[in-house]
């Protein structure tokens, strides 16, 4: 039977363990260890998943749109083009619509958090984690953004996508 988790869009970093890293990722699969079995102090916290991210490249086209922009780069030696295909793509990811499912599972995990920690609009941070970070081979430690001090449900949604497009910066495409 499917571990339901795979196919969530949110999970809490108390519903995680180090061995997570395919569903959220290094930083988060790390902080749902230490939330859930050591006694270390970690604020409240959520990841959106892999599964979610695939969801909205899927949903919003931007698999076929990065397809195409990408065969389109003729020399990823050549940091103007290689940095020009980066950044439409990361434009068309930032102006895609969030899904509506997608955009309120998440917004609903901010207000979730809002209740937990007793504060209308908490600050946070939205930051990657990918789940390619720590192969013995590679290291993507660095490659994708961080957003902190982010508060409110809109701008967390905004800042979430923009960390999707943060997979696609220059240094992380060449990489």
């Amino acid at each position: 039977m499917m571990d339901a988790r795979e196919n969530a869009y949110v999970l809490w970093f108390d519903e995680l363990r180090r061995a997570d890293v395919g569903l959220v990722g290094g930083k988060s699969s790390s902080l749902g260890e230490l939330t859930s079995s050591v006694d270390v102090p970690v604020p409240y916290g959520y990841a959106t998943t892999a599964s979610a991210y695939r969801y909205f490249m899927e949903k919003t086209g931007q698999n076929k749109k990065i397809h195409k922009m990408l065969q389109e780069l003729q020399d990823v030696e050549d940091s103007v083009e290689l940095h020009e295909v980066c950044t439409k793509i990361r434009e068309s990811i930032c102006s895609a619509t969030m899904p509506e499912d997608l955009a309120e599972r998440i917004g609903k995990a901010y207000e979730e958090l809002a209740e937990k920690v007793g504060e209308k609009n908490p600050f946070v941070a939205v930051r990657s984690s990918a789940t390619a970070e720590d192969l013995p081979d590679a290291s993507f430690a660095g490659q994708q953004d961080t957003y902190l001090n982010v508060t409110g449900r809109d701008m967390v949604i905004r800042k979430v996508k923009e960390c999707y497009a943060s997979t696609f910066t220059d240094r992380a495409v060449y990489y």
